[in-house]
């Protein structure tokens, strides 16, 4: 039930005028709670949608393989255009210098689009599916024994479809000349954070922190119903992209598929990528999971205060 709809006309509850709140009855004198637990829509749009996922990922896996699996194929689609857009831009030179600056920016631009595709076209990402199953494990709708399962499923899809991208461009010229040159570098600058050891290790996974806030604080503006239109939904999900793009944060999916293309085509150090994977895997759930999920399940948890408030006879 959102929390709009919970609130009721007043009823008579002994000698007190009360009103109820999700089924609870709650004083007429007290305060408003859709001002106190406003996310409590977002909450409840968030455990519908695990319970969708959660069947999917159970007797319809294959299916839900599928769905994961394009959410990584839009990823490699949007990353490559990333990188195909600064080249283009750093090609052009005025009074000496080249647009590489724009260039950045109009690329981040460009994959701030992946996440618009992948909302609309229901496809599964884990790095929101971190938030989803972290607030349903918090309210007790999932155990974090079937939460993992999902997110390993998730990522197995998200791994097959950025293969597929990989493959494809091996391949074909799609990415090859400037375009190839800029993600071979981004690859470097990637795994240089690991060999560089605790120091780029601790940089890394802040910038996957950071990296998986930013998403995941867009889908909780998707989610909360304040937004009614597409076109605004649309701009917050482009926007948050365009962050961790253009600030060069750490998205455990986009490396995956950037490591796979490159890899593919010229080779790569498989301990080093691996390892850049598993820190921004752990920071990408700290920012979406913990900072975004427990966090908001928590601020918006009303059953404590509700006991508090329940009208004496």
């Amino acid at each position: 039930m959102s929390a709009p709809d919970a609130v009721r006309r007043p009823a008579r509850f002994g000698a007190c005028a009360v009103r109820l709140w999700d089924g609870f009855p709650v004083s007429a004198a007290a305060p408003d709670p859709q001002a106190l637990f406003p996310g409590k829509h977002f909450i409840s749009t968030v455990l519908e949608a695990l319970e969708t996922k959660t069947t999917m990922s159970g007797a319809l896996a294959r299916r839900y393989l599928q769905r994961a699996a394009m959410a990584g194929v839009i990823i490699g689609l949007m990353y490559a255009t990333n990188y195909a857009v600064i080249a283009a831009f750093d090609a052009v030179e005025i009074d000496g210098s080249s647009l590489y600056p724009l260039g950045r920016i109009a690329g981040a631009l460009a994959f701030g689009w992946a996440l618009v595709f992948i909302y609309y076209s229901r496809s599964e990402l884990l790095t929101s599916n971190m938030m989803i199953v972290s607030i349903g494990a918090y309210h007790r709708r999932t155990s974090w024994g079937r939460a993992l399962r999902l997110l390993v499923l998730c990522y197995v899809g998200n791994l097959v479809g950025g293969l597929f991208i990989a493959v494809l461009v091996r391949f074909s010229t799609v990415v090859d000349g400037a375009a190839f040159d800029q993600m071979v570098a981004s690859v470097e600058h990637k795994l240089a954070y690991v060999s560089a050891g605790p120091s780029g290790w601790t940089d890394l996974l802040v910038r996957a922190i950071l990296c998986n806030f930013c998403i995941n604080l867009a889908m909780l503006l998707v989610y909360n119903g304040l937004i009614k239109d597409d076109l605004t939904k649309s701009l917050v999900m482009i926007m948050s992209v365009f962050i961790f793009a253009f600030l060069g944060l750490e998205h455990s999916v986009a490396n995956t598929v950037l490591f796979s293309i490159v890899g593919l085509k010229e080779g790569i150090d498989l301990g080093l990528a691996s390892a850049n994977v598993a820190i921004a895997l752990l920071g990408n759930f700290i920012g979406g999971g913990l900072l975004i999920g427990l966090y908001y399940a928590y601020v918006n948890d009303d059953s404590k205060w509700l006991r508090g408030q329940e009208p004496q006879a």
